[in-house]
């Protein structure tokens, strides 16, 4: 019998790829380069059969790259030299463990990856951390940096900071946590980067407190910034003149820092006039910070929690001139000082108000009767350790609030009943979240559910649970960085998020099963559904 077209054809292709293999084996003896070729030749056909990933154009693999979990992605740079160079150089963020011993490790690393523009650097709390030098050397070779976090790396001072800071002038973004340096290595940031837009600063050890602190700022970065966030420092204040000088500065967020605020925010107000969102948490700031604050006509945001000094009077002024208001958060703390008056205020003059986040204060149905009959794009609340939340109080959201969306409700005197009227109420109503609330039995909860099939319910009785405000509330977004690792074909292999998406959305990723090979598949798929059209 003799062979078959097909059968023919097959085995003549096998011959030709045995016979490039032999040549690539004696190629070998000869020159290098050509054997890395030819090896790269029989990775492209497996029995003849030709290898599509291997015909992709170098952009198109890191585009690939550019959409999987950093795991992925260094898993990828172990398949060939191709990939491991195309891996390296479509990386733009990176994060690294930053003790002592990785300086000797930096010119190898930034050599792989010599496209980052986004760089994490953290040392643990028991570790010997970089220190100047080598922060210097990891500027000269990212002068393209624009993003860069530093935790608890407790060697850089001041000087090594101004070094940084004249060698990556396109810096945009910073973020400092537990470190040691101070107010001149700060203001040497801001005085050579002015494109600086965003800065963060938490727990920095190198400011002086008292009356002898060096200030901070304007610099020239004053002009571009428009996030300032500053976190449990002992003198914040000495950040006043930068605050002052951001004239286009949209976002203030100030998080237990001491000395008296009421000074400053008149100030504040008087030159910048463009805050969108201003948060407040456990500062000295009372009624007269938030009639200052008033003077902001284009706020949106505001958040106060844990500011006891605060009342009536000052919410009512806020409310009265900032008629934009979106998102409320407010955390009386059981002081009883924030109630009707102030939110009948936010009602009549806020009619934009789409998220209300109240914890620790007594709204009664008055209050919450003319919320929900004014602000009619309410679409999260969220009512927790409140002692006069009741089913009259539920009943009542639930015949006015038609567009809320998501209701949160933990530690009210609230029952099955205030389950009932959910039913029934709050048309496009998707989640309701039900904690410690301890006349909510799980009946009343399995009710609701079969009644409004639709609806989320999610009901937790339990005691050990921290108290949760709001899914978007003001929360410390703790970053972990993993650390260095082993060197991997002939480069260190650093362990980093090259995505820049969240966390919730790798959670997402995860729970739909998004793979290496699915993820190609649909690339690839769609690539090529977008060429035949």
């Amino acid at each position: 019998m003799g062979q078959s077209a097909s059968t023919a054809k097959l085995t003549s292709r096998r011959d030709c790829y045995h016979s490039q293999r032999s040549k690539s084996k004696s190629t070998a003896l000869i020159c290098p380069m050509q054997a890395e070729e030819a090896e790269d030749l029989d990775r492209r056909s497996i029995d003849g059969l030709s290898d599509f990933i291997s015909d992709l154009p170098d952009e198109c693999l890191a585009c690939i790259f550019q959409s999987l979990s950093p795991g992925d992605r260094k898993r990828c740079s172990l398949v060939c030299w191709r990939w491991l160079r195309i891996e390296g150089q479509s990386r733009h963020r990176l994060s690294l463990n930053a003790q002592s011993d990785l300086h000797p490790l930096i010119p190898s690393i930034f050599s792989r990856f010599d496209a980052v523009t986004k760089l994490a650097l953290k040392c643990d709390r028991r570790s010997v951390s970089i220190g100047d030098d080598a922060l210097v050397l990891i500027s000269e070779r990212c002068r393209n940096l624009t993003r860069l976090k530093l935790r608890t790396c407790r060697n850089l001072t001041d000087e090594g900071m101004a070094a940084f800071a004249k060698n990556c002038r396109g810096l945009k973004k910073l973020s400092c946590g537990s470190c040691t340096f101070g107010a001149k290595g700060m203001n040497a940031v801001l005085d050579n980067c002015p494109a600086l837009e965003e800065l963060s600063v938490k727990r920095l050890r190198g400011i002086v407190e008292g009356a002898a602190a060096e200030p901070i700022g304007p610099g020239v970065s004053a002009a571009a910034l428009k996030t300032i966030c500053l976190k449990e420092l002992y003198n914040g204040q000495c950040f006043g003149p930068l605050i002052i000088g951001a004239k286009n500065l949209k976002s203030l967020k100030l998080f237990r820092c001491s000395g008296d605020w009421d000074k400053l925010f008149p100030l504040i107000v008087d030159h910048v006039t463009g805050m969108v969102e201003i948060h407040m948490e456990r500062i000295q700031v009372s009624d007269v910070g938030l009639v200052a604050i008033s003077n902001c006509l284009n706020l949106e945001i505001l958040h106060l929690v844990k500011t006891p000094e605060c009342t009536n009077v000052g919410l009512s002024a806020v409310a009265d001139k900032c008629k934009l208001l979106r998102k409320l958060h407010i955390d009386g703390c059981k002081a009883n000082r924030i109630g009707d008056e102030g939110l009948n205020a936010v009602a009549k003059s806020c009619p934009n108000l789409q998220e209300l986040v109240l914890i620790g204060v007594n709204p009664t149905k008055l209050s919450l009767e003319m919320l929900a009959t004014n602000c009619q794009n309410l679409e999260r609340l969220a009512l927790c350790g409140s002692d006069t939340v009741g089913d009259a109080e539920i009943s009542c959201i639930a015949v006015k609030c038609i567009a809320l969306k998501k209701l949160c409700i933990k530690s009210c005197p609230v029952s099955d009943h205030g389950m009932e009227a959910l039913a029934s109420g709050c048309p496009n109503l998707v989640k309701v979240k039900v904690k410690k609330c301890r006349g909510v039995t799980s009946e009343g909860a399995d009710w609701l559910r079969a009644n409004r099939g639709s609806l989320a319910v999610n009901l937790d009785t339990g005691e050990h649970l921290d108290a949760s405000a709001s899914d978007g509330g003001a929360q410390d977004n703790g970053v972990e960085f993993p650390p260095v690792m082993s060197a991997q074909m002939g480069a260190p292999s650093i362990a980093s998020s090259s995505t820049g998406r969240s966390t919730s959305f790798k959670l997402l990723g995860l729970l739909s099963g998004r793979s290496l090979v699915a993820c190609t598949l649909r690339r690839l798929a769609s690539s090529n559904g977008s060429s035949r059209s």
